[in-house]
């Protein structure tokens, strides 16, 4: 429905009649979902997650039980050496044991007699295992565990992501709203221009007013239609940035029309779009921030490997043991007489890669620390001086408030004044110029303020209020 409804907003079909349309308001909350919802870098931030559940499968494969066959046969002279067929299906656990059912058939003339098996071979079914290294912890073990910590710290790094394309996205709306308040505002007093302009022009034909006055009246029209024209192409380069946030659902670029305006009310609605309306330090708790929830995660999956490199540190010993039957149907024929075991045991004297590799794990492990400690004071303090600097920009946006009320007041009387004859054409411009530029710092201050507003999104709140 949403792809439906900004195809009628935005795309520009080539058969549309030359008549002048209707103002279409965009608002912020409207922008920011089309962004969310089809950007292709907000797409590519999912590949994130699907990276890590990819991970994830092929972590699990290790689990996965396995049938094995492997068939040796050796024939010479029309004397058949060894006929060698041995089939297993393994099933390894997550901790290091790893079940095991066998059948072995073996003839041949120079068959090795160890390899000798019943004529209708023999079955063995048993268990093996790790008792000290690679017990409670193994290979398998921790790369498992730590694709299920990717999976978490893939969707905070996601959101990261995410936050940060609509953060530049909506520091392109600001913008795009900032040029076009200029350029109305550039709009307004270019009628006041033309109107002053024909009525001086009118008073020097009718001889009330010096040549002079219409040269300098004209001068004021021209610099106005030339700060309009500045305005128009800002307004358009805007646009155009802004543009390049808009796409449809089958990853199709847009291009933002002229009769798309920004929302002027943005002031109003901007915390419930940012989602910061309740907003304040108190209740600010910094653990759940998308980045140090990332960070915890990865601080975790270097304890998993470190808690591996330890485990390491223990000798080898691996234990199997197998019951051997040659009639597997017959339940009391797996007894402790006939069996096949084995200990296999190792332990390198110096142990040097090991604790190499221990104390490599230990150093990332604090380096990582060290990390999630820092971005929690810098994410900390920035939220702190957004919440300053916004609080300024209150403060501020009163003072020009007041300024531009005031420079109306004045221009108001200065234009009285002009009329009735007690004034100049030089003071009333004065006076314009002085509130022009006054209501160019107010949106200023106001784009400066929402700026500071989507910061403060990026830097403190996890999503977009749907």
């Amino acid at each position: 429905m949403k792809k439906y409804i900004l195809i009628a907003f935005l795309f520009l079909f080539s058969k549309l009649s030359s008549q002048e349309k209707v103002p279409s308001v965009m608002t912020l909350s409207e922008f920011l979902g089309y962004v969310k919802t089809y950007h292709p870098i907000v797409k590519q931030a999912n590949l994130i997650i699907n990276n890590s559940e990819a991970k994830l499968l092929k972590a699990r494969g290790a689990f996965d039980p396995k049938i094995e066959v492997d068939f040796d046969k050796k024939e010479f002279k029309e004397k058949e050496y060894f006929n060698n067929l041995n089939g297993a299906f393994k099933i390894p656990t997550y901790y290091g044991l790893e079940f095991k059912a066998n059948f072995e058939n073996n003839d041949g003339v120079y068959l090795n007699p160890e390899a000798t098996t019943p004529t209708d071979g023999l079955y063995a079914a048993g268990v093996s295992a790790s008792v000290l290294k690679g017990f409670l912890i193994n290979e398998r073990m921790a790369s498992l565990k730590q694709a299920k910590l990717f999976v978490n710290q893939a969707k905070e790094d996601q959101q990261i992501l995410v936050n940060e394309i609509l953060y530049n996205a909506s520091l392109s709306y600001f913008n795009w709203l900032k040029t076009y308040n200029e350029k109305l505002v550039y709009q307004d007093f270019l009628t006041n221009a033309e109107m002053r302009f024909d009525g001086t022009k009118k008073a020097f034909l009718e001889g009330d007013k010096a040549a002079i006055d219409t040269l300098e009246a004209g001068i004021t029209l021209s610099d106005r239609l030339l700060n309009l024209e500045k305005s128009r192409i800002k307004l358009v380069k805007s646009s155009l940035e802004l543009s390049n946030f808009l796409w449809l659902n089958d990853n199709t670029p847009i291009e933002l029309q002229d009769h798309i305006i920004p929302d002027t009310q943005t002031l109003q609605n901007i915390d419930v779009t940012f989602n910061i309306a309740l907003f304040n330090n108190a209740d600010f708790d910094i653990n759940e921030h998308p980045k140090i929830k990332s960070l915890e995660y990865k601080i975790e999956s270097l304890n998993v490997d470190k808690r591996l490199k330890l485990n390491n540190l223990l000798p080898q010993l691996d234990v199997q043991y197998n019951f051997l039957t040659q009639t597997p149907t017959l339940s009391n024929s797996l007894n402790l007489d006939n069996y096949k075991a084995g200990i296999n045991f190792k332990l390198p004297l110096f142990l040097r890669k090991e604790r190499g590799d221990l104390k490599l794990s230990r150093i990332k492990l604090q380096e990582a620390k060290y990390e999630n400690e820092v971005a929690k004071i810098t994410i900390k303090n920035k939220v702190d001086a957004l919440q300053q600097e916004l609080s300024s920009f209150v403060i501020q946006n009163s003072f020009i408030t007041n300024m531009v009320r005031d420079y109306t007041t004045l221009l108001t009387a200065e234009e009285r004044k002009f009329f009735l004859g007690e004034s100049s054409l030089f003071l009333v411009n004065y006076r314009e110029a002085k509130l022009i530029e006054t209501k160019l710092k107010a949106i200023v201050v106001e784009n400066s303020f929402f700026e500071a507003k989507a910061n403060l999104f990026k830097t403190a709140v996890n999503s977009i209020a749907e």
